[in-house]
């Protein structure tokens, strides 16, 4: 398969970030598919994830489709810059969304007022 996958996304990538020349793409093909893993600035990293993860998974998604077309299975790995201040969470923890109070809950929070 061509590197489509590639192209594109360097093409988006450093049209979103402020540090173009700190791209850096790196193809892998085995049995499982394509990996392409994207490492950016660490300035950039918010512009590339996107609020609440909605700029990656677009990329993620546009990739996909270009995978699709070429019959591949492509992903996207965005490597972590390293003294990143995100907290790890543990495997299978819940996000830090809040939770939706039951409608008892709820009842019971207002005959307190």
């Amino acid at each position: 398969m061509e590197e489509h996958d590639k192209i594109f996304l360097e093409y988006v990538v450093k049209a979103l970030v402020d540090n173009p020349n700190d791209v850096k793409i790196e193809r892998t093909v085995d049995e499982m598919g394509v990996l392409i893993t994207l490492t950016v600035n660490p300035a950039d990293m918010g512009k590339i994830i996107g609020r609440m993860g909605n700029t990656a998974k677009a990329i993620r998604t546009l990739l996909r489709i270009i995978g699709m077309k070429n019959n591949a299975r492509v992903n996207l790995k965005i490597n972590e810059p390293e003294g990143s201040t995100r907290p790890e969470r543990p495997a299978g923890a819940m996000s830090s969304a809040p939770t939706m109070k039951t409608v008892d809950q709820a009842m019971e929070d207002l005959k307190g007022i």
